[in-house]
Order: structure tokens, then sequence, then C-alpha cells
């Protein structure tokens, strides 16, 4: 991975961890996905356009008692902009914790990279 890009996509993967997943800021989600962007849960419909993303986010964190989210970037393709990686979600005491694995098309919005197509699916 490029120095900067590094820099810039780890940057973006803890506002995530930190702000959205931890302290539940919804908002911060506009520094993480691009106006247009989609994810595609495991088991759900795509879900399209950051504020349809933050209500998805809003829920499923409130609903699933996630208190925790740790990202690894597994690899990086900067000519295209193409993450993969896995991640642990981490619940309410008394949940054990549950193993994903992912993809980001990263897109370059305003000077910043940040999630433009987001996939995940459980690790059986």
């Amino acid at each position: 991975m490029q120095p900067a890009a590094a820099h810039d996509i780890q940057k973006t993967n803890r506002v995530f961890e930190q702000e959205v997943a931890a302290k539940r800021n919804i908002d911060a989600l506009d520094q993480v996905y691009t106006q247009n962007a989609r994810i595609l849960p495991p088991g759900a419909e795509m879900v399209s356009g950051r504020e349809n993303i933050k209500t998805f986010w809003r829920a499923a964190i409130e609903s699933m008692g996630v208190k925790a989210v740790k990202l690894q970037t597994v690899d990086f393709e900067p000519e295209t902009g193409f993450e993969i990686g896995r991640a642990t979600l981490e619940f309410a005491a008394g949940t054990q914790p549950v193993d994903v694995k992912y993809i980001v098309l990263w897109k370059r919005e305003d000077g910043i990279w940040k999630w433009h197509v987001d996939m995940w699916s459980p690790v059986s």
C-alpha cells in the first residue's frame, strides 16, 4: 500500500471504529461514506445513499448492541481503490464477538478517501 493512501485509508477506518461504533456518532458517517455510497449487508437488501446508510447503521448498532468494531486491512489496491479486510464486532456483555470478512471499494470525494461500496459477511 502506498504510504499516503495507507494513512488516508486507516484514518477513515478509525473514524468508523472510534466514532461510529464506539461512540454511536452516526453523523461521523459523513466522513466515512461517499454521498452516493451503497452497502450490501448480509441477508438484506442493498442500501443506497449516505442518509439511508446512516439509518441502517443507527438501527443495526442499537438492535445488535454493538460496542466495538475493529477493522483490519488485509490488502489494498491503490490503483483501483479496492480493499479486502477482516473485522471483529463486539457486542453487549454475554455475547460472543463475531468475525466478518469485507470488501470496500473506495472513492475520493472532496479530496478524502471514503467508502463507496461496502459489503461484508460473517466468517463461518
